[in-house]
């Protein structure tokens, strides 16, 4: 991969700053990735309404610094001026249109964390910024790589996929409004194992549990179940032409965080991202509209207003 990346991250109100420094940064961690560590940091601002913003700001910040000797800067330009390559990891998605905005034009790789936009409109124009000054781009949920779900991918090989059902907990954020704060999880999963495709999408929803049903353009059909109440890990059966095949995502002792980081640092290298951004933008369409189905109770068409 040639020398180790100079990182820089933006945003530091969230656990998985500290998370990815752990495997960056320590060569001693026994899921350590290489070709890269964290050494410049924005921590950026709280947002007011977002409780979770605020409290974890300063404590994160404080870790990131007194643990991994990282350097704090004062703006976004700052990070991406002296960086090789950028982490955007605000837990706010709200946020991610102005702050991509500001680093964009230095031209350097970057990584979005998850929602990498609350709406469609919003993705792309961030698209169309990334292409426009050539910037390698890449955002997913850690589940998308979780390694029991990777195994059974494996296992079927060129096996026929009917279908999929995905499930985990699925908190709401008023924030991140519906499927954007946790049941992007679940989404970025259904999509690994289906591509992209979707055509409509509905949604049954009550207080403790959501149900979206997808459906894709060759007939397939996709669902994601959505806990507030019980069941709170993650997992996925896989519908195989000759069988169907369980994936435990907490089965794996490999963290999800390490094998996404895995495809984000041969991003940041080779400017090759493992996910074409285009189904980046179907998925925050696809979740736009279950939000819209939650609402109404009624089937919403997806694929003409990608």
């Amino acid at each position: 991969m040639g020398s180790p990346l100079k990182l820089g991250v933006i945003g530091l109100d969230t656990s998985h700053v500290v998370a990815f420094a752990e495997l960056l940064n320590d060569p001693n961690h026994p899921y350590h990735i290489p070709g890269g560590s964290i050494q410049a940091a924005y921590p950026g601002t709280a947002s007011p309404d977002f409780e979770l913003s605020c409290a974890r700001l300063q404590p994160f910040t404080e870790e990131l610094t007194n643990k991994f000797d990282v350097n704090l800067l004062d703006s976004e330009e700052a990070v991406a001026e002296c960086c090789d390559a950028i982490l955007l990891e605000s837990v706010d998605g709200r946020v991610h249109p102005e702050q991509f905005r500001k680093i964009v034009p230095y031209g350097k790789p970057v990584f979005i964390d998850k929602p990498f936009a609350l709406t469609a409109q919003d993705a792309r124009e961030m698209i169309a910024l990334a292409e426009r000054y050539q910037v390698p781009l890449m955002s997913c949920s850690s589940l998308r790589y979780s390694e029991a779900l990777s195994e059974q991918l494996r296992r079927m090989g060129d096996e026929p996929i009917a279908g999929a059902d995905c499930y985990g907990p699925m908190a709401i954020q008023p924030t991140q409004p519906g499927l954007f704060w946790y049941g992007i999880h679940m989404v970025e999963m259904l999509y690994r194992v289906l591509g992209t495709g979707c055509i409509r999408v509905l949604a049954e929803t009550n207080n403790d549990y959501d149900l979206i049903v997808g459906t894709w353009a060759d007939g397939r059909i996709g669902t994601i179940r959505g806990n507030r109440k019980g069941n709170s890990s993650f997992g996925a059966l896989i519908h195989g032409e000759s069988a169907t095949y369980y994936a435990n995502a907490a089965s794996h002792p490999k963290p999800y965080y390490a094998s996404m980081l895995e495809k984000v640092i041969h991003l940041l290298h080779t400017g090759e991202a493992d996910i074409d951004i285009r189904e980046t933008l179907e998925i925050v369409r696809f979740m736009e509209c279950a939000n819209e189905s939650r609402k109404t109770g009624r089937s919403v068409e997806l694929r003409p207003e990608l």
